[in-house]
């Protein structure tokens, strides 16, 4: 058995004693990264597991499952955590009562500060018992940022799961499968799922397709090789829709709309001299001309 086969079989062995877990992500993640742990983040409720999806910023994305990430650890659990963007300050009071079957949380803003928005207010399970932590793409644990800097309690004690291909990882993890050659960090979530026999289906397929475009910049990068293309290769097979990533364009200044051209209004005096003035011309142009030498006479 090879270095590779070894780790994934302990990567296995992991999923198989424990129950739950949370996959994090570093903050403002690359789309290889989200790609990768939204992808996993499937595969492992596919394999019955309850699982949370990490990351101390929220990525904008169109990715499969990507509404799911969340900034605390936790799988499940029985509290409910309400969240939403906090400004030091903003909040005067935060009061509750009870009105027939309904329980009424009361968020009163600060005077001179915004009111609360219902579409910035998310709600999660936290307080459920983690068995694993997986983390993806980040080469130390103090690359996650708050998640593990406020957390570091939850980190003790637990199996963690090191994906990473990073030239600088740290090899922090109660497994490493790190790989510092491969194009992208998607491309070795498809290799646990291939080991585990996981079923891979079009949602999935198409996260870790968009990861590998991405991480490669539409599979031109120094980095791609036969193995990148045969994954490729295996994701279309699997139903992967492709999702052509592009680069964005810089912004152009557009033309600032010209008015019309000024011509000052000229008084009718002025303009009556100019006609009579035209008139008295010579009428001599309408005479032939006659060049001798290297002049006109």
């Amino acid at each position: 058995m090879n270095n590779q086969q070894n780790t994934l079989a302990r990567i296995s062995e992991i999923f198989s004693k424990g129950s739950s877990g949370a996959i994090i992500i570093p903050p403002n993640p690359s789309v290889d990264a989200v790609a990768a742990a939204t992808s996993l983040y499937l595969g492992l409720l596919k394999m019955g597991k309850t699982v949370s999806l990490v990351c101390a910023s929220k990525p904008q994305s169109d990715l499969i499952a990507v509404d799911k990430i969340q900034s605390n650890i936790g799988a499940g659990g029985d509290s409910l955590l309400v969240s939403f963007p906090y400004t030091d300050g903003s909040i005067d009071k935060v009061d509750y009562n009870i009105q027939g079957e309904y329980f009424n949380l009361i968020i009163t803003p600060r005077p001179g500060y915004q009111k609360l928005s219902p579409s910035q207010v998310n709600y999660s399970y936290t307080g459920g018992i983690v068995d694993f932590l997986i983390v993806i793409d980040s080469p130390t644990l103090q690359s996650l940022g708050s998640v593990y800097t406020d957390n570091q309690n939850q980190f003790t004690g637990k199996d963690i799961i090191n994906i990473d291909r990073h030239l600088t990882n740290a090899f922090f993890g109660t497994v490493n499968f790190v790989n510092k050659t491969i194009s992208s960090v998607s491309e070795l979530i498809l290799a646990i799922f291939q080991n585990l026999k996981i079923e891979t289906n079009r949602d999935m397929a198409t996260n870790l397709y968009a990861g590998i475009a991405a991480a490669t910049n539409n599979f031109t990068s120094y980095s791609v090789n036969a193995d990148t293309f045969q994954n490729v290769s295996t994701l279309l097979r699997l139903g992967a829709v492709k999702k052509i990533i592009r680069k964005p364009q810089p912004m152009i200044n557009p033309t600032p709309a010209q008015g019309p051209e000024y011509h000052p209004i000229k008084p009718i005096e002025a303009v009556e001299k100019e006609v009579q003035k035209e008139l008295r011309s010579p009428q001599d142009w309408l005479k032939p001309k006659i060049f001798k030498g290297g002049g006109l006479i």
